[in-house]
């Protein structure tokens, strides 16, 4: 069965950086997108990055514009570099695998998901 598994959260300063990673298995990702999605506590969950695992093209929301950066190494690890972190970023962060191979934003389009991984940004 597919299986994604995030790791590298924690705790940190702002203005510091964490850098996630996500491992998958049971499918062919490379056929599909990944995303990173987040949730805080109180707030409905929100896309944070997207990649196409072929050719690379990435999106981003634009919170996150120029301080996150997706990428994906071999055939299973999607990676979240996280560099200047604000308190706002505080949230668990799940790792997504989509079911076309377009870049998509909705959650709804994510059939597959992590048990994620608390970011939790200290002022």
């Amino acid at each position: 069965q597919v299986q994604l598994v995030e790791s590298g959260g924690g705790l940190v300063q702002a203005g510091g950086s964490l850098r996630l990673s996500c491992a998958a298995s049971g499918r062919t990702f490379s056929n599909y997108a990944m995303g990173w999605f987040r949730q805080a506590p109180g707030k409905e969950r929100e896309f944070v990055a997207a990649i196409k695992w072929s050719g690379g093209m990435t999106y981003y929301a634009d919170f996150v514009k120029g301080r996150f950066t997706i990428s994906r190494a071999n055939a299973n690890s999607v990676y979240l570099q996280m560099d200047s972190l604000k308190p706002e970023d505080t949230a668990v962060y799940y790792c997504a695998s989509a079911r076309t191979g377009s870049i998509v934003v909705i959650a709804s389009a994510y059939p597959y998901w992590g048990q994620g991984t608390q970011v939790t940004v200290s002022s």
